[in-house]
């Protein structure tokens, strides 16, 4: 008598292997049996005609509030996702002493944009050290496993105190602290160390991130207390400089503690240098007996502009900042209003005197019509040259600011435009596809949890099926890699050899699948986080079944009572699982 038996799906193991028609038995927590399977079992779920996957692995998001005081991690949980690394982008909430809670929030608040008043009322604070905070994540069951990194701003915050500032250089003292307290989170199961050094990245205050200027020594120092430990990936989002010879670092410090780095890759207009130089750097490095992983999104990183939202074309019209601060009924009010909509389209921009090198992204967020695009239902994220702003408007006969008004206006005020501001060449997304298939790339960026009110990329393990495999027109992705991306390859980087894989002996975290029914639905804005704050959520169609450590978390799309997620401390050995069982 099993536990469970998944009979008769198609088996996508995530080794890139090719599919086949078999039944999955679980016990406890545990595939024990792939074949065909004439037992019982206390619960059987009909998978014919269905893929059978291991769980998604996210190794990008930033739920390091959230899975403080939430069990059913959305909407990560609602793609298929069964294992998340947090921590990532240098900001999260230990190490803290009592008098800078505030400020760790106003960090996640500018860099990730999720709502300060969520984070102040959602979270306890039981934690003071990066063990402390583990000990609170271990305490709460939910659908899904977390890790999570030591970032870098709260390090930094807890070892230099008030003079943690821009341009701060730590002392040597100061970097053996900082070094310390890493080395202590990861003996204490965390699974990395991450920084950030981009300009896009700035508090609530609109100061750069802790990371942005440290210096070589500092994060070579950092490093070099991961490698006396053994284990740790280091995780950064940078500008890549020239001048700070990213690579050059990178490749030191990887050959040196023989651990991976990895890094964001994008086509930004924050970066010096081009992606394909990105890339190119990277497998020189590698040729060179380093491990540098470049981290890819699968689409466009786009903003999603409504009224609502953090972000929209208007935002810095006079007009606007006049209502900017009514509750909704009343905005609404003024927004249906003529005489309004004549004013505020007709005003120019007044952009902040402080606006800086954010000056040409709020321009385009102003007048982009030729890079934004209206988001319907269906909505295709590679979107074309007829579908913008500026096209339709034409056809239209109106002009962009009056299409994107009553556009925004539509379903009482909830119409979305999407803005690819990273990440969207030429048009199309041909780029990343060659970028799929090297040993050096992993799939990732979904900011699950971030992003509140901007963007809502955590549904990119269902868009890389949907778009990639399914629909897409063109150079497409096969099931199999698509699978093995998603699941083998994020855990390996992580060090979780006990997942990712369908085989006996493997945690039983398993996607059942009907491929053809696969489908984003429209995002929407909700109001459903601590103190009514607001973030975008998509949800899909497609998943009959989300298996976690072999309990049912979500059926059809609607999640369950179980909750058999839990902490990751540490890399994780299926041999050991084998040899425990």
């Amino acid at each position: 008598m099993h536990d469970l038996i998944i009979r008769g799906g198609t088996i996508v193991d995530g080794t890139g292997e090719a599919a086949y028609t078999a039944d999955i038995a679980v016990d406890g927590d545990t595939i024990t049996a792939i074949g065909d399977i004439s037992g019982e079992a206390r619960e059987e779920i009909d998978a014919t005609g269905r893929i059978v996957t291991p769980g998604f692995v996210d190794i990008h998001t930033h739920y390091d509030g959230q899975a403080t005081w939430d069990s059913e991690m959305a909407p990560s949980s609602w793609h298929g996702v069964t294992t998340v690394v947090m921590g990532n982008c240098g900001v999260g909430f230990a190490p803290a002493l009592p008098d800078r809670h505030e400020w760790l929030i106003g960090l996640m608040e500018g860099v990730e944009d999720i709502p300060g008043t969520a984070l102040a009322e959602g979270m306890t604070w039981n934690w003071e050290t990066f063990p402390e905070y583990m000990d609170a994540l271990e305490a709460m069951p939910r659908t899904v496993d977390v890790a999570t990194h030591v970032p870098h701003g709260a390090v930094r915050a807890y070892v230099l105190g008030d003079r943690e500032k821009p341009g701060a250089i730590p002392t040597d003292e100061d970097v053996q602290q900082m070094s310390k307290i890493v080395e202590d989170g990861l003996r204490a199961g965390a699974l990395g160390f991450s920084t950030s050094r981009t300009v896009l990245h700035r508090s609530v205050d609109g100061e750069l991130v802790p990371g942005t200027t440290a210096t070589k020594e500092e994060l070579i120092g950092i490093g070099r207390a991961m490698g006396r430990v053994g284990h740790g990936v280091f995780e950064m989002a940078s500008d890549l400089r020239y001048e700070w010879d990213e690579f050059g670092w990178m490749g030191d410090l990887s050959r040196e503690t023989g651990l991976p780095v990895t890094f964001a890759a994008l086509q930004s207009i924050a970066k010096e240098m081009p992606l394909e130089e990105q890339i190119q750097r990277t497998g020189e490095e590698n040729a060179k007996g380093a491990n540098i992983v470049a981290q890819i999104a699968l689409r466009g990183n786009g903003i999603i502009m409504c009224w609502r939202g953090t972000v929209h074309p208007f935002l810095f019209k006079p007009s606007w900042k006049e209502i900017e601060e009514l509750d909704w009924e009343e905005q609404y009010a003024r927004l249906k209003d003529s005489e309004f909509r004549a004013k505020l389209i007709s005003e120019e921009p007044a952009y902040p005197d402080d606006a800086g090198e954010l000056l040409p992204l709020m321009m385009i967020v102003s007048n982009g019509w030729m890079v934004q695009y209206q988001m319907d239902d269906g909505f295709n994220y590679e979107p074309t040259a007829e579908e913008t702003i500026a096209a339709r408007a034409e056809a239209a006969g109106v002009s962009g600011p009056e299409y994107a008004y009553d556009l925004l206006m539509q379903n009482e005020g909830a119409g979305m435009i999407y803005y690819p501001i990273l990440n969207y060449a030429d048009g199309n997304l041909n780029f990343l596809h060659p970028l799929f298939h090297r040993d050096d790339t992993v799939n990732s960026l979904s900011d699950g949890g971030a992003h509140c009110g901007t963007i809502c990329d955590a549904a990119s393990t269902t868009f890389f099926l949907e778009h990639w495999v399914k629909n897409r027109e063109g150079d497409k992705v096969e099931l199999e890699h698509a699978i093995k991306r998603q699941t083998a390859d994020t855990a390996r980087l992580y060090g979780l050899e006990d997942r990712g894989v369908l085989k006996p002996g493997y945690l039983a975290d398993i996607n059942v699948i009907d491929l053809d029914a696969i489908k984003l639905e429209k995002p929407w804005l909700a109001f459903d986080l601590p103190a009514g704050g607001k973030r975008l959520l998509q949800k899909a169609q497609g998943y009959d079944c989300t298996i976690k450590s072999g309990q049912v978390t979500f059926r059809k799309g609607a999640v369950t009572e179980a909750r058999p997620g839990g902490l990751i401390r540490g890399p994780q050995s299926v041999a050991q699982r084998i040899a425990a069982e």
